[in-house]
């Protein structure tokens, strides 16, 4: 009954919203607009769903009052059984879609890709990791810019700093934070032999000036100059910024722009997002104490990924999923897999909401 009255406020909540989506005084405000929209968008997959849902309990009260007749019991016995599964599915989802929402899922994200153990061929695999999630990028019409790039010199990325900015970005990228592995013949290996190398891959939710205060006297900032390719005006100048934040011993550096002032700016905005993931990892590790599980993440320093080539397989290690079509997930089709992510961490969080 509770689930019921949540809906129906949350109904009548969406129903204010688009009543107020066609009042001139705040059509002519965009701001207020926009607000109001995307509240009213927030809403709306919940109400349609609820909708459907009193639907069908219509649809079984109306059998249940025709299995008082006797010509037509066995066609309401039989309508009743059709509805049951449909009634089923729809409480799971709607429970599902009534869980707390994670404050961050609507943010824009960080991304750092970095190549792990494995050599040159782990700097190869970083940056087809980089290509896979910009490709995704992409198809999901979210927007990128380069934070700091580091290449080698076979085509292959020491690191990639990227923030990527759309909607719902970090609801969708959240759990691909950690260590993946690929197993291939490299193409310098003569004698054939499948090599095993990681990269790891960081998810940080961009972090608002208003949520992560920095004080400028827990910041050391060095300048130098860039390295790599960028012409002679990039690698003779000072425009080269490394931040230390003093008391987490977090480093930051940025190169990309010519400016120096672009590029501190670059580097604060990454560490902001690192010191907010920071504290988020705090806060996880607080719930695994005391529920002895944690919800939503998977520890970064385990393998939750392996990409086998010779066998044409992606194997979520987490959720013990396979996927037989690497070649399409490399170049972004990544809604296979980040699909069952998300359902499995959601049942995960309905569990614990059950408990409580």
């Amino acid at each position: 009954m509770e689930m019921l009255e949540k809906l129906a406020a949350l109904e009548a909540k969406y129903d204010a919203l688009a009543r107020q989506m066609s009042d001139p005084s705040i059509v002519a405000d965009q701001e207020r607009y926009r607000t109001t929209a995307k509240s009213c968008a927030d809403l709306e997959k919940t109400v349609a769903r609820y909708q459907e849902y009193k639907d069908v309990l219509r649809q079984v009260q109306e059998a249940q009052t025709l299995m008082q007749d006797e010509e037509m019991k066995a066609v309401a016995r039989e309508e009743l059984q059709s509805l049951e599964p449909r009634r089923q599915a729809l409480e799971i989802e709607l429970r599902a879609l009534l869980l707390p929402k994670d404050p961050n899922d609507e943010k824009n994200v960080i991304l750092e890709i970095r190549a792990g153990t494995g050599g040159e061929e782990a700097s190869l695999f970083a940056g087809e990791l980089y290509r896979m999630y910009t490709r995704y990028a992409e198809r999901n019409k979210w927007q990128i810019e380069v934070l700091n790039m580091s290449s080698t010199g076979l085509g292959g990325l020491k690191e990639a700093i990227a923030l990527i900015s759309g909607r719902q970005v970090y609801s969708r990228l959240k759990h691909e934070s950690g260590v993946h592995r690929v197993q291939r013949v490299p193409a310098t290996e003569a004698s054939g032999r499948i090599h095993t190398s990681t990269a790891t891959v960081a998810v940080l939710p961009e972090a608002d000036d208003v949520q992560i205060d920095i004080n400028e006297k827990d910041l050391r900032v060095d300048t130098f100059c860039a390295t790599g390719p960028g012409g002679q005006g990039v690698n003779t100048t000072y425009s080269a910024i490394r931040i230390t934040h003093l008391p987490t011993n977090t480093v930051v550096q940025c190169q990309d722009e010519r400016s120096q002032h672009k590029n501190k700016a670059r580097a604060l905005k990454v560490l902001r997002s690192r010191l907010l993931d920071l504290e988020i990892q705090k806060q996880r590790d607080a719930i695994a104490q005391s529920r002895r599980s944690q919800v939503g993440t998977g520890e970064r320093s385990e393998k939750i990924r392996t990409y086998n080539f010779p066998q044409n397989r992606l194997t979520d290690h987490r959720i013990n999923i396979t996927i037989h079509r690497l070649p399409a997930i490399l170049e972004g089709d990544l809604d296979p897999i980040i699909e069952p992510l998300v359902a499995y961490y959601q049942a995960e969080q309905l569990k614990e909401e059950v408990k409580v």
